[in-house]
């Protein structure tokens, strides 16, 4: 007979790098992964928004991950993808510089965010995931995503 441990959730993590940070988000929010393709611009999008793509006949908006979060975007290389991902009924590309590996991380392994951060960062994160000598920013998608803001792009 089996002894009752308490077992600790365990979450796949998809691990992608913007500039030299590492983020990640929940592989069950992760659609697909492509790589860049011709994206339509839009007219009267926010900036970090960089168009539209035709995703087998569902049209879906494509943001700059690194204009979301205030960072620098770094140049598109042949590594650069986009992530489609969804949350909360709305599915969205993401362009990010590279995807690495999916990422099996402990519950436990994922601590709150700094307190330290900026207040407009830490709107976006779901914690810190500490795995060896790495520090992978998670992100909570629904707010990166601004759900008011991209539901009013949707098709």
């Amino acid at each position: 007979m089996a002894e009752e441990t308490g077992t600790i959730e365990e979450i796949q993590l998809v691990v992608f790098s913007l500039g030299r940070e590492e983020f990640a988000v929940e592989v069950t929010q992760v659609r697909e992964i492509m790589r860049m393709e011709e994206i339509t611009r839009m007219p009267k999008s926010p900036s970090f928004v960089e168009g539209i793509i035709n995703l087998r006949g569902q049209i879906i908006a494509v943001i700059d991950l690194a204009k979301r979060l205030n960072l620098d975007s770094g140049e598109r290389t042949a590594e650069t993808r986009i992530m489609v991902v969804e949350a909360e009924e709305i599915r969205v590309g993401m362009i990010v510089d590279a995807v690495s590996e999916v990422l099996r991380v402990a519950g436990d392994a994922i601590e709150g965010t700094p307190t330290v951060a900026a207040e407009a960062s830490v709107a976006y994160l779901r914690g810190v995931v500490k795995q060896d000598s790495r520090l992978i920013i998670l992100l909570d998608l629904t707010k990166v995503l601004s759900l008011e803001e991209i539901s009013r792009l949707n098709f």
